[in-house]
């Protein structure tokens, strides 16, 4: 009994001398399907950077019978033209990843600071951004997509753009919430009394106090972002061939004939979107979780 108390007290003896970090690590590691989530997205991540490495032919490139199915020379088969499925398969995720990582990248910088000058000064500035963000938000979101897509030209660095610039209303208004409750906190009011420059109390004092919830609402932007991606490029206005993405990969399933008799064409990319939307998901929450100074452990 005595040494079952010992235990229990070095065991919370460890907990309290914990860093902030380690505690965040050991709420994440309580979540399987994140772990195996996140090693998932690693291999994957991997294998999308080292395409050039790894694919065994060209994207490209003509290589095969057209619409071949898999064998020893094309594991996934080979496209309507003859090129390799599976070396397609990685340079799309690449382009897929991409996508989602600057995407979310634009709508986080331009969510944040939107978001700390309303929160911080208020009053008109904040009315005014609160309001265009708002008309923003007003509208349909993948309406508002299909609306920009269709009147810039169709490419790469235009969907990434596009992404950026709708996706930043939620940050916004996400950092507002934030910022307007630490205004009020004691160290923010004590650094105003000391004089400290608006660059150090907006960057140094406030913003790394709103970092976790900012960082779980970019995960939920990253998976929509390539979900958006790979639906614009399906319907011909993201990604261009002959460039690989998931979504223009998944094209050619308009066609009944591939549907039925070439499933090699579309069940691998769309296989490959499924399982990174819900790794990054899963991520997401478990960060949620572990992120939260009221969760238990």
């Amino acid at each position: 009994m005595k040494k079952q108390m010992k235990m229990e007290m070095n065991s919370k003896n460890d907990i309290t001398k914990e860093s902030y970090s380690q505690t965040v690590f050991r709420r994440f590691k309580r979540h399987r399907l994140a772990m195996v989530s996140l090693v998932l997205l690693v291999i994957l991540g991997a294998a999308a950077l080292f395409a050039p490495i790894i694919a065994p032919y060209d994207p490209d490139a003509i290589v095969g019978n057209f619409s071949g199915a898999p064998n020893l020379e094309h594991w996934l088969g080979t496209d309507q033209i003859g090129r390799d499925v599976f070396s397609r398969l990685l340079y799309a995720m690449r382009i897929s990843l991409l996508v989602g990582i600057m995407a979310t990248l634009i709508s986080t910088v331009i969510g944040v600071i939107l978001g700390l000058i309303a929160g911080y000064f208020g009053g008109v500035a904040d009315m005014i951004i609160m309001r265009f963000t708002d008309m923003v938000m007003s509208f349909p979101y993948i309406l508002l997509v299909l609306v920009a897509a269709s009147i810039f030209k169709p490419g790469l660095w235009s969907i990434i753009l596009i992404l950026g610039f709708v996706d930043w209303p939620g940050i916004a208004r996400l950092v507002r919430g934030n910022v307007l409750n630490l205004r009020e906190s004691n160290f923010v009011k004590g650094s105003i009394v000391a004089g400290m420059p608006l660059k150090h109390i907006l960057f140094s004092e406030i913003l790394p106090n709103t970092v976790a919830p900012i960082l779980v609402y970019a995960t939920s932007v990253l998976a929509l972002s390539m979900l958006d991606e790979a639906a614009l490029s399906f319907l011909g206005m993201g990604v261009q061939p002959p460039t690989a993405s998931l979504g223009n990969m998944l094209n050619g399933a308009e066609s009944l004939t591939v549907l039925t008799r070439q499933p090699w064409l579309w069940i691998p990319p769309g296989v490959m979107i499924v399982v990174l939307v819900m790794a990054i998901n899963f991520i997401g929450d478990a960060l949620r979780d572990a992120l939260d100074p009221n969760s238990k452990g």
